[in-house]
């Protein structure tokens, strides 16, 4: 890998632990970083997110070898327009949306004279902002690379090294596929969360505040991933809106064919159903994706 320097564009969860896990893991690698929010770039600084916190964002891309976009995809353009005039000739630069469909010509349109090779850290929590980030976060994760056909592949090699020398474990995908996969993994789960808590919040007037009063376990998930960031999935539902869409409506025929099980009384239906549900909750576990720990591992913290 030949990266010496790593620019970090948006200080926040991802982009905050990306440059403590470089910080830790690879500490050779000088890093710069810059947000748009003042307030997080003077808390960036306070907890040491990079070596060095600029006031603007072409001031932190000026001897980059690799820059690293972490911002909502919604923001992608003007993140990109902000450090055009200052990005080295040859540099990497990268992202870390969970939407990939067109964000390379996106990036190569604005920034024609870089390698670019989008990114997607399959890793995260509820939270964000500068306080958000710890170094382990990517550690034993995938973090799923889109490079389009013609990429250099010197900078798919130095990007990969990059990622894995965080501790996360590598993939490389088409981005159409990976935005399939994703719709189905990450962004209808995100959006059943926000539909549920949503309809609870509707319900508290009538069950006279019992919904969160005797939230059980389920419920509480639901809340959890219902607090994750508003406006990157907004953008990541409006990006990626084509594979949501379609995933959307496969869900929608199972959750009617569901309905019908409950109302028909068909319990072989539903018995089969948890039981496939239970193996791929296992698979997940033996995968390394997950705590298999009682209460998953939160009663040890």
């Amino acid at each position: 890998m030949t990266i010496a320097r790593v620019a970090i564009i948006g200080l926040g969860l991802i982009g905050g632990s990306i440059g403590l896990a470089l910080r830790g893991r690879l500490p050779h690698i000088v890093t710069t970083g810059w947000d748009v929010d003042a307030d997080t770039r003077r808390r960036a600084t306070e907890r040491g997110l990079v070596g060095t916190v600029h006031d603007m964002a072409g001031q932190a891309v000026a001897e980059a070898d690799c820059v690293i976009l972490c911002v909502p995809v919604g923001a992608m353009k003007d993140a990109a327009a902000a450090i055009a005039s200052h990005l080295p000739k040859g540099a990497i630069v990268s992202d870390v949306g969970s939407s990939k469909t067109g964000i390379a010509d996106t990036l190569a349109a604005i920034l024609p004279d870089a390698r670019i090779v989008p990114a997607h850290p399959v890793a995260g929590t509820e939270r964000s902002g500068p306080d958000a980030g710890f170094a382990e976060l990517f550690r034993h994760r995938w973090c799923i690379l889109t490079p389009p056909d013609g990429t250099d592949g010197a900078a798919v090699r130095d990007l990969s090294g990059l990622w894995e020398g965080l501790g996360a474990r590598v993939e490389i995908m088409e981005a159409t596929h990976h935005d399939r996969v994703l719709a189905v993994t990450s962004h209808i789960p995100h959006l059943i969360a926000f539909t549920i808590v949503g309809t609870a919040s509707d319900l508290e007037e009538v069950t006279q505040g019992e919904v969160i009063k005797y939230s059980a376990g389920g419920f509480r998930d639901f809340t959890r991933i219902a607090a994750s960031d508003p406006t990157m999935w907004r953008d990541v539902f409006l990006s990626n809106r084509e594979a949501v869409l379609e995933m959307l409506g496969r869900f929608t025929e199972d959750l009617t064919a569901l309905q019908r099980a409950i109302r028909n009384g068909d319990g072989e239906t539903l018995f089969d159903l948890f039981e496939r549900t239970r193996t791929i909750r296992r698979q997940v576990i033996e995968q390394g994706q997950d705590d298999g720990r009682a209460d998953f591992g939160r009663g040890d913290h």
